[in-house]
């Protein structure tokens, strides 16, 4: 799946976005009152909406609830469940804990990497797919296991990987 021209097509993929940005951005503003407390519902929505937290959104944000943009940025960047870049659409988590790591998580994720040809962390350059680890899915009896958006696969095997991700590939 990787592609040279992946940079390219990105920027594409992130132009198209912002031509529409501004006018989601209005609609989300729009359900609010612009008070102070609304700054992460604001920024949980943003982020459902666009993938990410864009730069341009957060200043955005700062003017509607008459906040400094230091203190909407402190808040994006102390929060784990925020992205400042854009993720994939569809994202696959590897489980690395201790009863997958035992029966060949590592297999599975270097699997996962191979298909996609994106390493944990990253987003595949036409952002249909992101890669990530967790440390426990918490279905350590299914180990190994992956979750694909929210769809959980246990005793994955290389094969098993090919098949999920053919599957899932299925349904676009």
């Amino acid at each position: 799946m990787a592609n040279p021209s992946g940079a390219q097509d990105t920027q594409v993929l992130l132009q198209q976005q912002e031509g529409i940005s501004e006018e989601r951005l209005n609609e989300i503003l729009s359900s609010y009152q612009g008070k102070e407390e609304e700054l992460i519902p604001i920024l949980q929505q943003v982020q459902q909406v666009f993938g990410y937290l864009p730069e341009p959104a957060m200043k955005r944000i700062a003017k509607f609830l008459k906040l400094p943009e230091s203190t909407v940025f402190g808040v994006g960047t102390f929060y784990a469940q925020f992205k400042f870049v854009p993720s994939g659409r569809n994202i696959i988590r590897v489980c690395r804990g201790t009863a997958c790591h035992v029966r060949g998580g590592a297999r599975i994720l270097r699997e996962v990497e191979k298909q996609l040809g994106i390493k944990p962390g990253e987003s595949s350059p036409d952002l249909e797919y992101c890669l990530e680890t967790v440390a426990c899915i918490g279905a350590c009896a299914l180990a190994p296991t992956m979750v694909v958006n929210n769809e959980t696969h246990g005793q994955m095997t290389a094969r098993k990987v090919t098949e999920v991700l053919e599957q899932f590939r299925g349904k676009k």
